[in-house]
């Protein structure tokens, strides 16, 4: 079977060739193989941004380009939530699944990346993350993702089709920490040590109400797991940043997608059409507002690693919710699903902090592991540490 003949009941692949881009002889990722969410402008390859209403050209992607030079092969694109604009996974071509079970939702934006992890069609996956779209899918599909620091010079956005330039950040997705290693060390030509997590300051951050039962006590096992490697764990608080996030990126968007909503019906989803006219009608002043709570939002984080080396928080608020729902219940209640996920994620991109989402013992409930801007290794390397 070739593998455009590869079964895809998940409706993970927008784009299969008959032939992989096949990487550069020799490298140091020979013999992995990718999948490209298709935001990636790829030449010779279609991108749709899995909607049915025109999108820009980016042009080329400086990252894809990298990775085949370094020795890695791409496979195909992998759809998304509709131009990223949503962690659920659909979009105009009837959306993604979860990988384990059709009936429930593979998260999103980077939910084909996710799939195609997950089921090991690949051997990683370029996804992006603007508000906790790699972290998402990755905590519901049970896989790893990596959301580097904002503007990392190894995780080049050049050549992506931007949601929003604010908060965008272009990441892997792998089965283990060790692939997400390999591909990072690659790229930056430095190595990543394993880290001791002997005297490391856990700042546990598990707001109340935000996440059910199972979350709770996944999470609350993961920082027992920490202590016992001789972490220090402590509670500690941080704002809900929706009201600064949600505003930059709807604005942000509707400016990327400018020409298309000229047109009354452009092809977007009743959903995505919705949003996009939400950030039209902004105005520069509630603009000026936004970016200012995100300034006090950033102080306040840099504030808590003053105190703390790395926090730890929920990915996800629930196991993965059924396609459709659009409420969860949590803590506090019934809860809009896409509020209940981005509150958990988008803070540490909305502020641009490095990220990573590991599994935990509970099915298809992740955690997040952040540190502060800059210091993507040393989290890289508390992470493996995690895989022994």
């Amino acid at each position: 079977m070739s593998f455009t003949d590869f079964p895809d009941p998940q409706r993970a692949w927008a784009y299969r060739p008959a032939s992989p881009l096949v990487g550069a002889a020799g490298g140091p990722l020979s013999g992995l193989t990718f999948s490209v969410k298709d935001l990636y402008g790829v030449p010779g390859w279609p991108l749709r941004a899995s909607t049915r209403a025109p999108v820009p050209d980016p042009g080329e992607s400086v990252l894809v380009r990298r990775l085949l030079d370094l020795g890695a092969s791409a496979v195909g694109k992998t759809h998304l939530h509709e131009i990223a604009l949503g962690i659920t996974g659909m979009n105009g071509f009837g959306g993604t699944a979860n990988p384990f079970d059709l009936a429930r939702m593979s998260g999103g934006s980077s939910s084909g990346a996710a799939v195609s992890v997950a089921l090991g069609q690949v051997n990683f996956a370029l996804g992006t993350d603007t508000g906790g779209s790699i972290r998402v899918p990755a905590a519901w599909c049970g896989v790893v993702g990596y959301k580097p620091t904002k503007d990392h010079p190894a995780w080049s956005t050049e050549g992506v089709l931007p949601l929003s330039w604010t908060c965008d950040h272009a990441g892997p997705l792998a089965q283990d920490v060790r692939t997400v290693v390999r591909v990072h060390e690659a790229l930056t030509g430095r190595e990543v040590a394993q880290q001791d997590w002997a005297g490391v300051r856990v700042g546990l951050w598990l707001p109340d109400g935000w996440v059910d039962d199972g979350v709770r006590r996944a999470v609350r096992a993961f920082a027992a797991r920490l202590e016992g490697l001789g972490a220090l764990v402590e509670v500690v608080h941080l704002p809900e940043v929706l009201d600064a996030y949600s505003p930059i990126v709807l604005s942000e968007a509707a400016r990327v997608h400018a020409e298309a909503l000229q047109q009354d019906d452009p092809g977007f989803t009743p959903f995505t059409l919705g949003l996009l006219r939400q950030g039209q009608a902004l105005t520069a002043e509630k603009m000026e507002e936004a970016f200012e709570r995100r300034n006090v939002y950033r102080t306040q984080l840099d504030h808590l690693f003053d105190r703390c080396d790395v926090l730890l928080a929920p990915a996800v608020p629930t196991p993965p919710p059924l396609i459709g729902q659009d409420e969860v219940e949590i803590g506090e209640g019934r809860t809009l699903l896409r509020r209940a996920v981005l509150r958990l994620t988008a803070p540490f991109s909305l502020l641009g902090a490095p990220t990573v989402a590991l599994p935990t013992s509970t099915p298809f409930v992740g955690v997040q592991l952040v540190a502060r801007h800059g210091e993507d290794n040393r989290l890289l390397g508390l992470a493996l540490a995690l895989e022994g």
